[in-house]
């Protein structure tokens, strides 16, 4: 299992990954982290703008489903249900178990999946560990806790060295 913490593409929102860039790269499955990636930690309910999103993946045939390390599976089950997804919770990323549970419950291989979070140090690790393309999206909120910036400072060089490679690749 490869270890790098550089995702394979850097976005500001999850939005900005759309139907067409996934299926051009192959991508039938997208799995996501939840907290910070797709909504704050504290937004309770999925808002209108990922529901679109999330049906105009469906209905271009990639499949969803959220993998979180949530310690709280009242949030995730809340949220996934209202939303309509499944989800695979105490994934223990970086350890590739979860990803590799949620790949085998829809049926995907590692060739056709992607991997969507904002921590470097626990989703890109387990997408790069498990072999399916890693994005990286900046923290929905922001960094708002003393914590949570120095964990922006350090995925800072990581994050640079993602736009390096994707400048290469243009």
């Amino acid at each position: 299992m490869p270890f790098s913490l550089v995702p394979d593409r850097l976005f500001q929102r999850y939005e900005e990954i759309t139907p067409e860039y996934l299926k051009e790269r192959g991508i039938t499955l997208l799995l996501s982290d939840l907290d910070f990636t797709l909504a704050a930690k504290k937004t309770p309910r999925p808002d209108q703008t990922l529901r679109d999103w999330i049906a105009d993946l469906a209905a271009h045939g990639i499949g969803f489903m959220i993998v979180s390390n949530n310690r709280s599976g009242t949030r995730v089950t809340e949220f996934c249900a209202d939303l309509g997804v499944p989800y695979q919770g105490h994934a223990g990323k970086p350890s590739t178990r979860g990803l590799e549970a949620a790949m085998a419950r829809a049926g995907a291989d590692r060739a056709h999946t992607a991997m969507l979070g904002d921590k470097l140090l626990t989703d890109m690790l387990a997408a790069n560990r498990a072999g399916v393309l890693a994005l990286m999206v900046e923290p929905a909120g922001g960094a708002v806790t003393a914590w949570q910036k120095v964990l922006h400072a350090v995925q800072a060089p990581f994050k640079a060295a993602c736009r390096r490679k994707m400048e290469k690749n243009r």
